[in-house]
């Protein structure tokens, strides 16, 4: 016996694969079966992997993050129900479009740190509090997050943030000079902090 509610599916002709995957999306997130959404979308520093639960954005990743390791951690960690879900990042989508083209300096995005605990997800918290076209020193940031000596653990923190750009670890620097490491290579920090400075 086949289910009605998926008449929808059967009933009208598939707009091809993409179209078929939005309706099933579509029909899984009005269902309640959609727990993680995602989108890839193009950018200036390549595609960035979207994803967001029904709380929030959980994850941005770069290309060099291998998308598919992504998904499969998103899986591993959140739920195994990960669907591509454009209407759900749709919004997100639109924010960093903003972004990149110059007409946007902060995100008015809801955000799902499940991610991220303890002291890592305070600096997480701290990381929006730097200026749109500052910086901060990995020390300033541990100060703010509570633990002055903690600095090597605020590197770690910004290299392992689940939202990158969104939530601005390319802002944190080394004291000692230079920009520093980053999740999505030395070039992508460079650029942004080079998009901000304009």
């Amino acid at each position: 016996m086949i289910d009605e509610s998926l008449d929808p599916l059967i009933d009208e002709e598939p707009a091809g694969l993409a179209g078929l995957k939005d309706r099933l999306a579509k029909l899984a997130g009005d269902s309640g079966l959609l727990d993680v959404g995602y989108l890839i979308m193009d950018s200036p520093l390549g595609p960035l992997l979207l994803a967001a639960t029904e709380r929030g954005l959980v994850r941005v990743a770069y290309q060099i993050q291998d998308h598919d390791r992504v998904i499969a951690e998103l899986s591993q960690k959140i739920s195994p129900r990960v669907l591509r879900a454009p209407r759900r990042l749709d919004p997100v989508a639109r924010e960093l479009d903003e972004y990149f083209a110059g007409q946007r300096s902060e995100f008015d995005l809801d955000l799902d740190l499940v991610l991220t605990a303890g002291f890592r997800q305070q600096v997480l918290r701290e990381l929006p509090t730097i200026a749109y076209g500052s910086t901060a020193s990995y020390r300033q940031i541990a100060e703010r997050a509570g633990s002055p000596r903690a600095f090597r653990a605020v590197g770690t923190a910004c290299a392992l943030n689940p939202l990158p750009i969104v939530l601005p670890c390319h802002r944190v620097v080394p004291t000692s000079g230079g920009i520093g490491r980053y999740a999505g290579g030395p070039e992508a920090k460079a650029a942004l902090l080079a998009l901000e400075s304009r």
